[in-house]
């Protein structure tokens, strides 16, 4: 959250804890096995971190609090581990804050997001782009990637700035 959001006990949190966690970590497992990829101790503490986050985080917030005991990570290892996790879909990255959500849908869709101006949360929705992509597939153009962002305020701050 922002310095300028002071409501902050309005907020749902969506950081994943104990169970839920271990859950979504045992499922991202289970997918790179099927992808014949490796999940390797690195690529699963980033996903762990941003899992556990109830914000979007940059990567160096990630470098500081990779290790056990608070022991920063060298940058190219969460660099790499990021690409490999946004690549399978178990992140995305927002460009407008240059920071990365684990991803609350299914992978391999666009990603598209309500980004509060506030507090800095980022909420991930499913839009539908599918008029779009075809006009774009029927001009020949192969789309990789769609990132919708949309800025705003989330209802708790609507709220507190009403109230």
């Amino acid at each position: 959250m922002t310095d300028t959001c002071d409501h902050h006990g309005q907020h749902v949190h969506h950081g994943l804890k104990d169970v839920a966690l271990s859950h979504a970590l045992d499922a991202a497992s289970d997918r790179c096995a099927a992808a014949q990829e490796r999940f390797t101790p690195p690529r699963r503490r980033a996903l762990e971190l941003l899992l556990q986050a109830d914000a979007p985080l940059k990567a160096y917030d990630l470098i500081a609090a990779f290790g056990a005991g608070g022991q920063a990570a060298k940058p190219p290892t969460v660099y790499r581990a990021l690409e490999f996790l946004e690549r399978l879909g178990f992140v995305h990255r927002i460009e407008s804050l240059n920071a990365y959500v684990p991803c609350r849908l299914e992978g391999g869709h666009a990603a598209a997001f309500l980004i509060c101006d506030c507090c800095g949360e980022a909420e991930e929705f499913a839009p539908d782009f599918a008029a779009q992509l075809s006009a774009a597939e029927a001009a020949g153009y192969a789309v990789r990637r769609v990132t919708l962002e949309a800025r705003g305020l989330c209802a708790a701050c609507q709220q507190s700035v009403t109230a």
